[in-house]
C-alpha cells in the first residue's frame, strides 16, 4: 500500500486531524503540482466545477471541509 493510499484511509477516519502536509502529498499525486497563490494551493481538475481543489494550511493541520473535498474529488477520479 502506498503511502498516499494510507494517508487517504486516515482522512477517512477522521478528516479534521489531518496534516497539512499529508493532504498536500496526496493532492500532488492525484491532480498534480499545485498553483500556489499566497497561502492557497489550487490544483487542476479533470472536471470543470466543484469540488475544486484549493487547500490552505490552518496551522500545522488541513481544513477539515478541505478534506472532505478531496475526498469527494478522489471518488470521482474512481469513476
Amino acid at each position: 500500500m502506498s503511502d498516499a493510499e494510507v494517508i487517504i484511509i486516515a482522512m477517512k477516519k477522521s478528516p479534521e486531524n489531518v496534516r497539512f502536509s499529508d493532504l498536500l502529498k496526496v493532492c500532488i499525486k492525484y491532480f498534480g503540482e499545485p498553483r500556489i497563490t499566497g497561502s492557497h494551493h489550487v490544483f487542476k481538475t479533470p472536471w470543470q466545477g466543484d469540488p475544486r481543489i484549493n487547500i490552505q494550511k490552518d496551522g500545522n493541520k488541513a481544513k477539515r471541509y478541505q478534506v472532505m473535498q478531496v475526498l469527494k474529488a478522489l471518488e470521482l477520479l474512481k469513476q
